[in-house]
């Protein structure tokens, strides 16, 4: 009797438990709290709200700069081994830079049709869906750049800023067309201005780093200021998995105004030249080996023959000597400024040339022995002097 009783409970609470939970309501009746009013009575905000303003000053931005902005698709036709002629090709942004149809953009986005030359197609997509062919205007594979013209009405330009005195810490904006999705805007900060090499090996001088999301097909689209100014033409990213990783960088605005009324009215550009064939980077150790009456600079070794420096009257070596196994000359005029900038390696001269064009004079600042001088030069043409 004692074992029966507890028996006799269990089976009452489950027999209950059943009851309750399952027979009552039946063998496919689930439990629900769903119900069926009359209508829905939700709640709503007083009236539209009103955005403040950094937002509206976004907002600017992107309105003023969006009909200026284009997505730019290359394709190419290329020879393999196995398949025959196979079609290739990219995209990229770029931006409208004046009334009569030229684009800027890298000539990354646009090199494989390039190179293929008649095989090669470009086709320019506006903000309004309208597309257009284009033709390669100029090229400046040095700088990364290119520009590509299409014949197109109402066109509307982008404002060119000055990126000279760019400071960490100022907003900016990216608009491009990452992963073809077109009229995409990011913002960030101006993270850093150093010099960086695209994976190409193309050297961007005093390149704007941003955290502003820069991904694949951003390229060549303009980076702004926060009036809506172009600064900057965004370039490349820094990433393991070829996506924004915070870090994107943008060749400076300034770059491309220099070079800019070449390559649409030459097609190329002409880069400038000093003329100097040789030089050696001095520093404090090899000016008291050679007894050299600065302890920095740049000392020709040898000029172009008619060249720039040597039209000009600059001298290279006249003496032999060595260099650790290297033979030299000495005795060249030693070049320790240029337009009042210091000089003190090669990269020093070619922030100077980077700011001039072919045709420019500047006062080159050098020591002849131990006389201190001033020599003006016309630069000539790099590719002519090569």
């Amino acid at each position: 009797m004692r074992l029966l009783r507890p028996f006799l409970l269990a089976i009452i609470f489950a027999a209950a438990f059943y009851y309750f939970t399952t027979a009552r309501r039946g063998p496919l009746q689930e439990v629900s709290w769903v119900t069926r009013p009359g209508h829905v009575d939700i709640t709503e905000a007083a009236g539209p709200e009103t955005v403040d303003s950094i937002e509206q000053n976004n907002i600017m931005v992107y309105r003023r700069n969006i009909p200026a902005v284009v997505n730019i698709t290359s394709r190419a036709l290329t020879w393999d081994f196995f398949y025959g002629i196979v079609p290739s090709g990219g995209q990229g942004s770029g931006f409208v830079i004046d009334r009569q149809g030229h684009i800027l953009t890298n000539y990354h986005v646009i090199a494989e049709a390039v190179q293929s030359g008649r095989n090669g197609e470009i086709y320019v997509t506006m903000h309004n869906r309208k597309r257009y062919k284009a033709q390669v205007a100029g090229t400046d594979p040095a700088h990364d750049l290119a520009v590509v013209q299409i014949s197109a009405p109402d066109l509307v330009p982008a404002v060119l800023g000055d990126s000279s005195n760019l400071q960490v810490g100022q907003r900016v904006y990216a608009i491009g067309n990452p992963f073809g999705l077109n009229g995409t805007m990011t913002d960030g900060i101006v993270s850093s201005i150093r010099s960086v090499r695209e994976p190409e090996g193309t050297t961007i001088d005093k390149a704007i780093q941003t955290d502003a999301p820069i991904n694949p097909g951003n390229s060549g689209g303009p980076l702004l200021d926060s009036h809506g100014n172009v600064i900057g033409i965004n370039t490349m990213i820094a990433s393991s998995v070829g996506q924004s990783a915070g870090i994107g960088f943008a060749i400076p605005i300034n770059t491309a105004k220099a070079v800019l009324n070449d390559l649409v009215t030459l097609g190329r550009v002409r880069r400038p030249g000093l003329g100097i064939r040789a030089a050696i980077p001095v520093g404090p150790e090899l000016a008291a080996q050679m007894g050299l009456p600065a302890d920095y600079g740049v000392l020709i070794v040898q000029v172009t023959p008619d060249g720039a420096a040597d039209r000009a009257g600059l001298r290279g070596g006249n003496q032999r000597a060595y260099l650790g196994n290297t033979p030299i000359m000495l005795g060249g005029d030693l070049i320790v400024a240029i337009d009042g900038q210091p000089v003190q390696d090669q990269q020093d001269l070619s922030d100077v040339m980077n700011k001039h064009r072919a045709g420019d004079t500047v006062t080159v600042t050098i020591y002849r022995g131990q006389r201190r001088m001033q020599v003006r030069v016309t630069l000539g043409e790099a590719r002519q002097e090569a």
